[in-house]
């Protein structure tokens, strides 16, 4: 059974940063493409960045140059480091497997979500 359990939200002053993780069971993270997606109050969920499992990654417009995304193959999980937090930034972080990220179509496993605050 695949399960994807998001950590690492919280509050954050704008400037700030924060990691987010995504621990994965039930499949093996290195054969598979990643995504992080947010929501925002009233808004589509969006995909934030996504990761192959042959090294490619992509990220939104709006936080290329501050997010990262990364893997640990060893503990299969998946990570999304945000700098320079932005009070946009602020929505609930879903982690996604399996998508095919570059076409547009998330996976169907998602986790529960993390939310992330970015306020003074």
């Amino acid at each position: 059974q695949v399960q994807l359990v998001e950590s690492g939200g919280g509050l954050v002053q704008p400037g700030g940063s924060l990691r987010l993780s995504c621990a994965a069971s039930g499949f093996i993270t290195r054969a598979s493409d990643m995504g992080w997606y947010r929501q925002a109050p009233g808004k589509q969920r969006e995909l934030v960045a996504a990761s192959s499992s042959g090294g490619s990654t992509k990220y939104a417009d709006s936080v290329k140059g501050r997010f990262t995304t990364s893997r640990d193959n060893v503990k299969n999980t998946v990570y999304l480091q945000m700098n320079s937090l932005k009070p946009e930034d602020t929505a609930v972080y879903y982690c996604n497997a399996g998508g095919r990220y570059w076409s547009g179509r998330s996976g169907a496993s998602w986790g529960q979500g993390t939310q992330v605050t970015v306020s003074s």
